[in-house]
């Protein structure tokens, strides 16, 4: 379908029209809902999954396009089939990158599927920085950007948080509770223009770290184990089958990275450019500025974690940039790059040498920086366990659940020889 030819969301439409937005990082996501809530979007975000999603992104998006875009696709056009908005009254919201990845074309795919599928006439809003679609009735102010970071922050400090103490709460449901508590309060901060500055995050970070410390907790032993892969499949339940809860119930403590990594990472290759092709000094300066700001803000996240309890501390960006310098070059980009290498090495590091690698059929880049890295990090790290884990439309979730639980099987021989290992010394 011709942009030029697309829908546009009014500021008419703003009034009394429903926007639907897929969802992926359940927390971030939930905060940054409430977010445009508060700016007066009557947005709503979609927690369906099963295969009925599947099966309906398989009729409007090739198969061999990655599995993300077919599930995005499928969970919106399956909510407009639902009968429970009006198609007429409802605007879609989807990210749109302008890299390298497929990613960027996910809202022409949406556009063509909507028309196939008798909607053409519902708007698609395009949620990008880099100025490729605008739209008169929805616009990214910088108070908004302000509290969308924000959002990032603090939905990875009370993630981290709480994988790490929702496996060995005495009390079921208590940890989900303090989730819920610490979002509704976060937004009110927000509401009254709280809690978005350096300052005020440097006050109230620490502060969800003490409420989560305080959860009564068994703190017997389990397996850890991290979660990495392509960024939607990593993050998404509907994508990955609901991933962490699966090792939660299988007696694991999940880790999984954070967001604010991506957004070095995405900053950083900014810079990696200018450097490497020239670029606008103010373009750098800009960059520069955002990679100072953002380092303080993760100071920040790392005090927090050490302030209470005996939390596992997130690795700074600068050190997993150390991590990979003699392994892959910083040119390597495209999709999460050399940063989903890295991020399997520092949880090696951090003692989660069990891991996931969540690939999504028909990511390129992401099977060459993951799978194929999977030797190169049994060279360096012996003792560690990657089990490479392929999420399509074919693939079923016995399957996946049965391959995780032989790299858990694996997992508890090393535990237990280690265990042999240093009583016999």
């Amino acid at each position: 379908m011709n942009t030029e030819n697309r829908v546009i969301f009014t500021k008419e439409m703003k009034k009394d029209y429903k926007i639907l937005i897929p969802n992926m990082c359940e927390i971030h996501f939930e905060l940054l809902l409430r977010v445009l809530r508060q700016h007066g979007y009557n947005a709503e975000l979609l927690h369906t999954n099963g295969r009925e999603i599947v099966d309906e992104g398989l009729k409007y998006v090739h198969n061999d396009t990655c599995y993300p875009a077919l599930l995005v696709i499928g969970q919106l056009i399956n909510a407009l089939n639902s009968g429970k908005y009006d198609p007429h009254k409802t605007a879609l919201l989807i990210t749109q990158t302008g890299g390298g990845c497929r990613a960027s074309n996910y809202i022409h795919l949406l556009r063509k599927a909507l028309a196939k599928a008798g909607y053409e006439y519902v708007p698609v809003i395009s949620l990008n920085l880099s100025g490729l679609e605008k739209n008169p009735g929805f616009k990214l102010k910088p108070s908004m950007l302000i509290k969308f970071l924000s959002c990032l922050i603090y939905g990875d400090l009370i993630m981290l948080l709480k994988n790490q103490v929702k496996p060995y709460e005495i009390n079921e449901g208590e940890t989900d509770a303090l989730v819920e508590r610490w979002i509704t309060k976060l937004i009110r901060f927000f509401r009254t223009n709280r809690g978005c500055d350096y300052f005020s995050m440097k006050a109230i970070l620490p502060r969800i770290t003490r409420d989560f410390a305080a959860v009564p907790v068994n703190k017997t032993d389990k397996i850890k184990v991290g979660i990495v892969g392509e960024i939607y499949v990593k993050y998404s339940p509907l994508a990955n089958n609901h991933l962490e809860d699966f090792l939660i119930s299988q007696g694991c403590e999940p880790n999984v990275p954070g967001l604010m990594g991506f957004m070095f990472f995405k900053t950083d290759n900014r810079l990696e450019d200018i450097k490497l092709y020239g670029g606008k000094k103010l373009k750098k300066a800009v960059m520069k500025g955002l990679m100072w700001y953002m380092e303080k803000i993760e100071n920040c996240i790392v005090s927090a974690t050490k302030a209470y309890g005996d939390f596992t501390t997130p690795a700074t960006y600068k050190h997993l940039r150390e991590l990979i310098e003699p392994v892959m070059g910083y040119g390597c980009k495209m999709g999460e790059g050399w940063l989903l290498t890295a991020e399997m090495m520092e949880l090696i590091e951090n003692g989660y040498g069990n891991i996931v690698c969540a690939q999504p059929f028909g990511c390129l880049p992401n099977h060459i920086v993951g799978k194929g890295m999977v030797r190169k990090l049994r060279e360096i790290y012996p003792d560690s366990n990657i089990v490479p884990i392929d999420y399509d439309p074919g693939a079923t979730r016995v399957n996946q659940e049965n391959r995780i639980k032989l790299m858990l099987a694996v997992a508890k021989e090393n535990a237990c020889a280690q265990d042999i290992k240093k009583f016999v010394s």
